[in-house]
């Protein structure tokens, strides 16, 4: 994570859009798709989803899946480059993949504060890898949830459910409009929110006391952002007596949330 306690208000990357016209990449059906053996078999197993648009595996996936889930209505076996043809070029799909239903997310409300308890707030980190590994983390670790904002965060499928490795349908996710009002609404219910930034005075570890936390981590290039920074109750670094400047987010990331489990038992 590049200098997380950078603050920015957002003009540059207006400003940016205005000069070159750029405009966020349209979806389109090969961004909906799910691969790899873990992935498939979470979303699969996830009895939130709707039923599956549709599901390919080679026939040694298809016996994994039967001997998995049993008889799966609408499945259809076919070789690897079927497979491949359904995907971004370059996806490495272990042989399947699925357009799954609709993943509901939850509602902020749905984040009960209990000590010990520990959210991710991602502000602005758009890198489906990045995205995927800290929901992986978030897993391993027992964290209760990862907000994402609404616009500025990748689609829970492709590379990033396949960094994930099953985690998007082990984590709860909520989206949220305004991070700034969402760190607001977290507070009244009991939630103490730490934002990571790198030229914080105290380190993660002298500000935690095992209360139900908020991480908020910013984007590598800009960190957390100046209004979000300033609407959490402290800021704190992440030590690093090596001298490097920096941690790649989804680095940062899991060493917060092993610092912030490790205080809480």
């Amino acid at each position: 994570m590049s200098r997380p306690g950078e603050r920015n208000d957002g003009r540059k990357g207006r400003e940016f859009g205005r000069k070159t016209g750029f405009r966020p990449k349209a979806s389109t059906a090969a961004d909906e798709w799910i691969w790899g053996w873990h992935a498939v078999e979470a979303a699969l197993a996830n009895p939130r989803r709707g039923a599956p648009v549709r599901l390919l595996a080679t026939p040694e996936r298809a016996r994994q899946l039967e001997a998995r889930f049993g008889r799966i209505g609408g499945l259809e076996v076919v070789d690897a480059q079927v497979v491949a043809r359904a995907l971004p070029q370059g996806a490495v799909h272990q042989g399947i993949a699925l357009r799954p239903g609709p993943l509901p997310e939850v509602d902020l409300a749905g984040f009960v504060a209990r000590p010990g308890a520990v959210l991710l707030m991602l502000d602005q980190v758009t890198d489906p890898q990045n995205v995927g590994a800290i929901l992986r983390s978030a897993a391993a670790f027992g964290a209760a949830g990862v907000i994402l904002q609404e616009r500025h965060a990748p689609r829970l499928s492709g590379a990033l459910a396949k960094a994930a490795a099953g985690a998007v349908d082990a984590v709860p996710i909520a989206r949220a409009v305004n991070l700034s009002r969402a760190l607001e609404q977290l507070g009244e219910a009991g939630w103490r929110s730490v934002g990571l930034a790198g030229q914080a005075e105290r380190t993660l570890a002298e500000v935690l006391s095992g209360e139900p936390v908020v991480l908020v981590l910013g984007s590598e290039g800009e960190g957390v952002r100046r209004l979000v920074a300033e609407h959490c109750d402290t800021l704190a670094r992440i030590p690093m007596p090596g001298g490097f400047e920096s941690l790649n987010v989804s680095a940062a990331a899991a060493v917060a949330l092993y610092e912030t489990v490790r205080h809480a038992t």
